[in-house]
């Protein structure tokens, strides 16, 4: 046992892994009660942490995020913002961005505290005491699919995060992979890229049923 318990508490963490369950949390939020991930069952989801209400990176990400929610509507996917404050504090700040700002938060923000901040693996000893800007994507099932970590110094990407749907839905659905950059990559532009063969058989039928680099490396168009 630790002489020093505060220590503990940074490096008893527990981080969601890729396709483990999203955990589950009943917490309060800016638009009422809400269980992560039960009340999102059947939608994709972007819950993206703060280290704190009132502060200019945040605010920066939070207007950004709301500029972008016509496109994540578009592709099915709600927003949640989370922050280790309490919901009184989270409605100021959301009352101050409409006013000083004119941009109205239409997503819910979680009030979380330093145990759902544990299990969220957000609190980082390298770090200090605050929480690091964490990005989690669930799918319709409630399961991890993407986790993202940003340190308090730099905002984050939200045309990167949007894209990351976008190609997870896709890759989804038509069972491929996605280059670097799609959908702008240098070899490939918009292409997609086929599974690799697994038996001898298919490795050979390949190069005649797409185009390929060898039979390890084939790509196609998007479907539409």
């Amino acid at each position: 046992m630790s002489q020093h318990p505060e220590e503990e508490l940074y490096y008893d963490i527990s981080m969601p892994l890729l396709g483990d369950e999203f955990p589950e949390l009943d917490v309060q939020t800016t638009h009422g009660p809400m269980n992560i991930p039960g009340d999102l069952k059947g939608s994709w989801f972007v819950l993206f942490s703060h280290p704190a209400d009132y502060t200019p990176v945040c605010t920066t990400e939070f207007i950004a995020f709301q500029e972008r929610v016509p496109e994540f509507d578009k592709i099915g996917c709600k927003l949640i913002g989370m922050s280790v404050d309490q919901v009184f504090s989270h409605i100021k700040w959301v009352e101050w961005i409409e006013e000083k700002l004119n941009v109205e938060i239409t997503f819910p923000i979680v009030a979380a505290n330093d145990r759902i901040a544990n299990k969220l693996g957000m609190l980082h000893p390298g770090k200090g005491s605050n929480t690091v800007r964490a990005v989690f994507v669930g799918d319709p099932q409630g399961k991890v699919r993407l986790v993202l970590y940003y340190p308090q110094e730099i905002g984050r990407n939200m045309d990167e995060i949007l894209r990351a749907v976008t190609a997870l839905q896709y890759s989804d659905k038509h069972k491929v992979a996605m280059p670097a950059d799609w959908p702008n990559n240098t070899m490939l532009k918009d292409r997609v890229i086929i599974p690799p063969a697994n038996n001898v058989a298919d490795a050979k039928k390949r190069p005649s049923q797409y185009e390929c680099y060898d039979w390890w490396f084939c790509h196609k168009a998007m479907e539409k």
